[in-house]
Formats: C-alpha cells, structure tokens, sequence
C-alpha cells in the first residue's frame, strides 16, 4: 500500500518552499538598495520579475507538463528554488551587476514556484483522501505558515546576527526546497487523470461555467493580495508603526489568520458546506475593505485588514476545489489555467489598489475602498455559479 502520507508532506513543503521565495527577497529590498545602489524603481522590478516568471510557467505547464511528467517536472520546481535561492546569495557578488545578478536568481526561483504553484494541487486531488476539499484546504494554509515562518524567522535571525548575514540565511533558506528533492523524487504519485483523458485549454474555454472558474480565482487572488501587498503601509501610515512592527502587525497577522481559516475547514470541512463558506468569507471580506476603507478609527482599520486573511483563505483553494468537482477530466491544463488567473489577480489587485491611492493624494483608505469591488463580483460569481448548476 503506498504511503501517501509521504507524498502529503512533499507538498506540505513544496508549499513552504514558494512562501519563503516569495517573502524572502522583499525583506532585503532596502539592504539591496542601500549595498548595490540599486534604484527603488528598479527594486520595485524584482517582484514584477517574480509573479510574471509565476504567470509564463502556469501557461507552460498548461502546454507541456502531461508530456514531461508530474514527476520529474515537481523535482525541477524544488532544484529550481534551491538553486535560486542559493544563487541570490552569490550571484550579485559574482557578476559585474549586481542587480543583474538577483535578477537571475529571482528567475530562476520564481519558475520552481509557477511549477509548485501548477502541481502540488493536483497531485494532492490525485491521491485517495477521503475528504479531498478539507484535505485542499489544508495543504493550503502551508503557505500561510511559511509566510509566518520567514518572516519571523527572518526578522529574529537579523536581529541576533545583523542584516549583513543575510546571504547565509539565503542558503540556509535552499535547504528547505533542497531536502524535497528526495521527498518528491520517492513519495507515490497518481497521475489526475489517465493519459490523454485530461481537457485541453481549447476544450475547457468552450465551456461557460470554466470562465466563471476563472473568473472567481481572478477575484480570490486580488481580493487576497490587494491587502496583503498594503497592509504593512496601512499599518504604518494608519498607526504610525514602524516598518519592523508593521509588517508583523500587517502582512504577518494577515497571513496567520488565512492560515487559521483554512485549517478549521481542513479539519471541520466535511461538516461544512463549501459554498456556504465561501459566500460567508465574501461577505466577511466585504466587511474588512469597508473597515478598512471607512473607520474613522485606525485600529479598527487595522482589524479589518487582519480579519481579511480569515476571509480570504477559502478562496483559493475552495475555487480549485469546485473547479475539481465542476471538471474532474481538466487534467494539468485547468490547474495551471486557475493558477494564472490567481496569479493574474495577485497582480492586478495590488496595482489598482496603489494607483487609486496615488490618485487620491496618498490616501491608502480610498485605495482600499476600491480593492471592494473584488470580493463583491466573487460573491456574484459564486451566486451565479450555483444557479447554473442547480438548472444542470
């Protein structure tokens, strides 16, 4: 009987693996900044490197992946970050640019993570767990909580040591993708569907209810990092904080309690109605933009932007989770289409945010009250969603 139990924790870690890629660097923006001279405009390009990377290896995957293999395309995506995150330690020394050098790094990491991002889901919805919608939840909030860990283990390993050390804490960071090299290269993997089964991107695009698929992970990936991306400046100019402060009282809390919405319906998922829940978070996530767009009073403001996480984790991995059920042939291709789509809205979220409080003369609270519309299209997309399929 194969032990499936090892192929959970690969993806546990592939999970953790994508959220130190993603946190890691923008922790060392300012060190950059200030080491290699690099401009803040130019800084500000290493994030868009990363999440375009993410998005040209969902369509990648979309194409190519079935014929590879699951396999062996989920070892490259950890030798992949391994190699990337190591290279950031080095690289900017070792080339004549240093920014160049990061920039490699940074791409070469952010393709391990579009392949993680791609695949662990599936491989997960392949293996005969019981309650496969709880179990998708679950595996989710593991990002959360390699949010958490690189952050606070980051800030108390700069703390004891100093900012200078950075570079080993890179390397030390690798092992992570390094030691699940041999996780995935061993653990059972069941293939989603069976060769030539699975549903082409032509053949999912002719279907309505998949663009609503699209559309609800376009709102779940916006509504999700159009806070997360601003919570730390909504705590500092809110509060008052501190950057150190504010990014533990804004993204880090942000990401503790998505991680906390997503384990209670890991473990009371059976018992709950999918989406039942999802309506609920939406109306919860409307609530927090008000708060956060509206309070007169900044911690209230503060609360809501927390509370956002609670009510953006069921999003993501519900709207994969519906999708599954919705289109149990769409094989690699719907996986890697919905991870574009959140990526896609991981992308536009932030920037619509930041270009209306621009606008409105540095007032992130008019910022936030536009990031509304987000959730408010993925509660009449989950509504419509359901009309289809209760006239099917």
């Amino acid at each position: 009987m194969p032990d499936y139990r090892k192929t959970k924790l690969a993806c546990y870690l592939g999970f953790i693996t994508q959220a130190i890629a993603a946190n890691f660097a923008p922790l060392l923006f300012l060190k950059f900044h200030k080491d290699y001279g690099i401009s803040l405009g130019n800084i500000a390009l290493i994030s868009t490197v990363y999440f375009f990377t993410q998005l040209l290896i969902d369509l990648f995957c979309a194409k190519f992946v079935d014929r590879i293999g699951y396999r062996v395309s989920i070892v490259i995506s950890e030798i992949c970050s391994a190699a990337g995150l190591i290279g950031l330690a080095f690289l900017p020394e070792l080339l004549p640019n240093a920014f160049a050098g990061i920039l490699i790094s940074v791409t070469v990491y952010a393709m391990g993570c579009g392949l993680i991002e791609v695949l662990v889901s599936p491989i997960i919805e392949a293996c005969p767990f019981e309650n496969k919608e709880a179990t998708m939840s679950l595996l989710h909030s593991f990002y959360c909580w390699g949010c958490v860990g690189t952050i606070l283990i980051s800030t108390l390993f700069f703390r004891l040591f100093g900012m200078d050390s950075w570079k080993w804490l890179s390397v030390l960071w690798a092992l992570v993708p390094a030691v699940n090299i041999y996780n995935f290269a061993t653990c059972p993997i069941v293939p989603i569907v069976e060769d030539g089964q699975g549903l082409g991107i032509r053949q999912l695009g002719k279907k309505p209810l998949f663009w609503g698929s699209i559309c609800l992970m376009v709102c779940a990936g916006a509504s999700e990092l159009a806070m997360a991306q601003w919570a730390s400046a909504y705590a500092e100019a809110a509060l008052g904080l501190s950057k150190a402060l504010g990014d533990l009282l804004g993204p880090c809390m942000f990401a503790v309690t998505m991680g906390i919405s997503r384990i209670i319906f890991g473990k009371y998922g059976e018992k709950l109605n999918l989406r039942g829940f999802m309506l609920g978070s939406g109306a919860l996530c409307v609530v927090c933009y008000l708060l956060a767009s509206l309070s007169a009073s900044p911690v209230i403001g503060l609360i809501g932007c927390v509370l956002c996480g609670f009510s953006v984790g069921i999003m993501w991995p519900g709207t994969i989770s519906i999708s599954s059920q919705k289109f149990p042939t769409g094989g690699t291709a719907m996986f890697a289409l919905l991870a574009m789509a959140g990526d896609l809205g991981g992308s536009i979220g932030p920037a619509i945010v930041g270009r209306v409080t621009q606008y409105a003369g540095d007032d992130i609270r008019a910022g936030m009250g536009v990031g509304l519309i987000f959730p408010v299209v993925l509660i009449l997309m989950l509504v419509l969603m359901s009309r289809s399929s209760a006239k099917a």
